[in-house]
């Protein structure tokens, strides 16, 4: 069982998964962004990330890279790092492990479709959806991917959430070396849009560095 504690996701049962960065001389943060690419938010996001020289993580749905190819050939030039987060965010528990498998195979090789993909140093980083694992699964996965999940989940995506919440919560839970969770996508475009530029605002001012997985 996955423990959590306000926004700060820990697993102690999972210690195999990478849930922060060590600490490096210059203090560092790890904005992912999950569920993308779409044009509706992922150019936005780039652009914000751009004006701070901020690289990003961006854990793709590969039916939106098979979609939007444009948008997530945006992401690559600009020198962000990609991952998969499977073909349709499959929810592991639901679908069982040989599906959950083949979601993920096929999510790769649209991650893979592109040319500037395959010119570029890509890790293959995984992070399951709804961040749901079992054990059988981290055995199946871990030989090829590095499991990504979070120090940080902002919450951007919970309509609920008052978005003056969420980022005085962000702010107070991330620190160096935090691996922070945002969203690309319509559902968390409230809370993201308001949220994201003040973030990269403040952490900038306290000299952080922004940097990719």
């Amino acid at each position: 069982m996955i423990q959590k504690v306000g926004s700060i996701v820990r697993d102690k049962l999972f210690p195999s998964l990478t849930w922060k960065k060590e600490q490096t001389d210059q203090p560092t943060i790890y904005l992912t962004f999950d569920d993308g690419p779409i044009p509706e938010i992922t150019p936005w996001v780039l652009e914000q990330l751009s004006n701070y020289n901020a690289k990003a993580t961006f854990f793709c749905v590969g039916d939106n890279i098979r979609k939007h190819p444009e948008v997530y050939q945006k992401v690559l030039s600009e020198g962000h790092t990609v991952g998969n987060h499977t073909f349709n965010h499959l929810q592991y528990w639901k679908n069982g492990l040989t599906k959950y498998l083949e979601n993920i195979e096929e999510c790769q090789k649209w991650l893979e479709s592109d040319t500037l993909f395959k010119g570029q140093s890509q890790k293959n980083l995984f992070r399951p959806p709804h961040g749901q694992v079992g054990k059988k699964m981290i055995r199946e996965i871990l030989p090829n991917y590095e499991m990504i999940m979070w120090h940080v989940l902002t919450r951007d995506y919970n309509k609920n959430f008052k978005k003056e919440k969420c980022l005085s919560t962000a702010i107070k839970l991330t620190e160096d070396g935090s691996i922070v969770v945002f969203h690309d996508s319509i559902k968390a475009e409230k809370n993201l849009k308001y949220v994201l530029p003040r973030f990269l605002a403040h952490f900038s001012k306290k000299g952080y560095h922004f940097a990719s997985l």
